[in-house]
């Protein structure tokens, strides 16, 4: 569950400037994601770099990308991207192939392994979500998410 206990603190912040005071309530919210998503895939064996990674192959067509279009979607620079393939290719995750059309473009596929771990790990991570906004009505939700999506 979020935890709102610092909201007094964050309002008198917001007094003086709203946007700073925004800025730090999204980044407790992302420790917070971060903490209870992260404990609840390391059941999976991954984290939530990871699992956005499966994420975004496991939609894509062909669930494949580019390696630079993959750093882009998850946030990550082309070598923060690279160390985060890496021993994800080792235990089989994912799969680094070469583009046949272009020898500078690496391609990351979407291994049966790593299909496998994101299917079950996106029942995790949704629960988790759940859980983690439960106390607010799913017409807050809406307002949220209308929020965040206009910035």
């Amino acid at each position: 569950m979020l935890d709102c206990s610092n909201i007094a603190q964050i309002h008198a912040l917001m007094s003086k400037n709203t946007e700073g005071a925004l800025v730090t309530l999204i980044l407790n919210l992302q420790s917070k994601i971060q903490k209870r998503i992260g404990n609840e895939l390391s059941i999976h064996g991954i984290g939530l770099s990871e699992y956005r990674v499966l994420s975004q192959l496991y939609v894509s067509t062909n669930k494949k990308l580019r390696r630079s279009d993959l750093a882009e979607l998850v946030g990550l620079s082309p070598s923060g991207v690279t160390r985060l393939l890496n021993p994800m290719e080792k235990i089989g995750l994912i799969a680094k192939e070469e583009n046949p059309r272009d020898a500078r473009v690496s391609l990351v596929t979407l291994s049966k392994t790593g299909m496998q771990i994101f299917e079950e790990a996106r029942i995790s991570f949704e629960n988790a979500s759940e859980t983690l906004f439960e106390p607010l009505s799913k017409k807050q939700l809406k307002e949220f998410s209308d929020l965040l999506n206009a910035c």
